[in-house]
């Protein structure tokens, strides 16, 4: 006969369920519905203490989120792709999925998605799409598709491909010890990898196709990134326009670029090309074709100066006012590299203002300013605000770093060396002889985030661009709601509940439940919880129905890795969050139809494969 549940068991699942729907409704923010299931939680225990412990014990329950481990790994994770990104270290990938998008963005997509699915068999999941997630944020940038659309099917694929292994999450581990534990064979780490590859191939059509078609489009269209700048190429003595003629050029060119008054015959160092293209594209152009969009004397100060200073440069755009002294002036009369220390890289011109008009050109072909043209300009952040305050300039807003690209290596190797201790281990030498040693991805990654700043591939006083608050206010409240499911008693009573009611049916829908319980579970507390309640229901429902255990720790294992549904349910859900600016409602969605889809796909090949029909 079954028992109600205990009070503080019924407490912890009203809580769970009332937060889950503040969250889909979407009328109260993240942060808010967070912060208010933390602060029940403590206020409840503190008045009603769960049997056997003091009211104040509720407190290190409700806030112990804040210090937690999972929290930890997440903002360092975060720290190490800001690192990745600002050092530009990820450019050559970027570039070469970049061409492949550009070929064809289905075929784009699909190839990422693969490539995703695969990584994440042998390497852990997490540092798999901690790797992929800056290239996307990148690609997005740069034209391709939306990164709203492409992170949650991403993440989607990583989660699937880390289910295939024994070693491709750590929840996998977790479900197989404590199998053996209760007396279950070991598992080889490709014994179920046939399953989930079928599976795979009935899920990735979904995420491939459908998934994005759900997404909305949260990019923000930014007039600077549409903005045409002209500017003068020099041709550096090493470029690769040196001694070439313009129609080779134009088969090196970068998109986006185009030239002006192209000239004849071969060039010659030195030689300035009048050009034009979006600020990404000319930095493309100067990448490829190694030449430079300002004086090489000026770009060399403004690096050896921030060498010396440690500071960052960056790359800023301003609108001539009425008031600047540059107005008529060409950017070699102006003297604005002399005065401030800083690179004008290029100019443009509004359609308003007249476009094509005769006198916009000196005698040597340089541009004149006028009011209302738009500069971008390089240089450190003291001088450029000097510059604008001196000569009547308005800065506009999206300041953006320039890569500090002399520590590209060094940040990638970083996060190589993280990824590579948390998956593949370091060799020791222990009691059982020779070994490899994996460490906890949360010490890895906390490892990686200081060699971040140590090495100054991340500024710690730039630190607040890698987080994001409502990832962080969340990551505690989903701890908190773990922990009060579990502890209540909460867990263990629908477990029992689910037990009770399996008597009755077939295999395949007592495999299907099983799954289910596990996925609720996972999507609103955690896989681990759901790993250490699920495994030891499912050995002893197996025992009862006379089914071999195997198929049942399999439905457990599947169940804790279909964690798509809610952005609590798994820390990479939480990290694509702040990047593809989604809400909880985007999970929501595209997430629930995907459950269905593995749960009524593994449901059905667990029972083929072990012959239960």
């Amino acid at each position: 006969m079954l028992s109600l549940p205990s009070y503080h068991a019924m407490a912890a699942m009203a809580v769970t369920v009332a937060m889950f729907v503040a969250f889909a409704r979407g009328r109260l923010s993240v942060e808010i519905v967070s912060l208010m299931t933390i602060a029940v939680i403590a206020v409840g225990l503190y008045f009603f203490p769960l049997e056997g412990t003091r009211p104040t014990d509720g407190f290190e329950l409700a806030f112990g989120g804040f210090g937690h481990y999972a929290l930890i790994t997440i903002c360092s994770l975060m720290i190490m792709g800001r690192g990745l990104v600002v050092t530009g270290a990820l450019d050559p990938a970027a570039r070469l999925l970049e061409e492949v998008f550009r070929f064809n963005l289905q075929i784009g997509l699909l190839v990422s998605l693969l490539i995703a699915l695969f990584l994440s068999m042998a390497v852990n999941d997490t540092p798999v799409l901690v790797l992929l997630l800056p290239i996307f944020v990148s690609l997005a940038a740069k034209g391709a598709m939306p990164a709203s659309k492409t992170l949650i099917p991403l993440n989607a694929a990583v989660l699937i491909g880390g289910m295939a292994t024994t070693i491709g999450t750590s929840t996998n581990i977790l479900v197989t010890s404590i199998a053996m534990d209760l007396g279950m064979r070991e598992m080889g780490v490709f014994h179920f990898t046939p399953i989930v590859l079928i599976a795979a191939l009935v899920a990735v059509p979904y995420l491939w196709l459908v998934m994005p078609r759900l997404l909305g489009d949260n990019s923000v269209e930014v007039d600077a990134t549409r903005r045409m700048f002209h500017t003068r190429l020099r041709v550096g003595v090493d470029s690769v326009l040196s001694g070439t003629d313009m129609e080779t050029v134009r088969e090196k060119l970068p998109d986006g670029i185009s030239f002006h008054n192209p000239p004849t015959g071969t060039l010659q160092p030195q030689q300035r090309l009048h050009i034009s293209g979006t600020h990404e594209a000319l930095e493309d152009a100067t990448r490829v074709l190694k030449g430079e969009l300002a004086p090489s004397w000026v770009l060399d100060r403004i690096r050896r100066t921030s060498r010396a200073e440690g500071k960052d440069i960056i790359a800023v755009e301003m609108t001539v006012t009425a008031d600047s002294r540059l107005i008529t002036r060409t950017l070699p009369s102006s003297g604005i590299a002399d005065l401030y220390s800083v690179a004008v890289l290029g100019i443009h011109r509004p359609q308003r203002l007249g476009v094509g008009e005769k006198d916009k050109y000196s005698e040597g072909g340089d541009l004149r300013m006028r009011e209302g043209d738009v500069l971008l300009v390089m240089g450190l952040e003291d001088d450029l605000q000097n510059f604008a305050r001196n000569d009547s300039l308005l800065l506009l807003e999206g300041a953006r770093e320039m890569p500090r690209r002399s520590k590209a290596v060094l940040s990638g190797v970083i996060m190589g060396a993280a990824i590579a201790t948390a998956s593949i281990g370091i060799p020791w030498i222990g009691a059982g002889g020779f070994t490899m040693l994996k460490l906890p991805i949360a010490i890895s990654a906390l490892m990686g985030a200081i060699a971040m700043f140590v090495t100054g591939c991340v500024k710690f006083d730039r630190v607040g661009r890698a987080l994001s608050a409502k990832v962080i206010v969340l990551v505690a409240a989903s701890i908190a709601i773990g922990r009060i499911i579990l502890e209540s008693g909460a867990a263990a009573w629908l477990g029992e509940t689910l037990s009770l009611g399996l008597a009755f049916l077939p295999p395949a829908l007592v495999l299907a439940a099983i799954m289910v319980f596990v996925t609720l579970l996972t999507n609103f507390a955690s896989n681990a919880t759901a790993a250490t309640v699920g495994t030891p229901i499912a050995f002893s429902i197996a025992t009862q129905l006379g089914l071999p255990p195997e198929p049942l720790i399999l439905a457990v294992l599947f169940g804790c890795n279909l964690c798509y549904a809610t952005p609590i349910a798994y820390q990479t859900n939480m990290l694509i969050m702040a990047e593809g600016s989604y809400e909880f409602s985007d999970y929501i969605r595209t997430g629930v139809p995907l459950v269905a889809l593995m749960v009524t796909t593994l449901s059905i090949l667990l029972v083929i494969f072990y012959g239960l029909g």
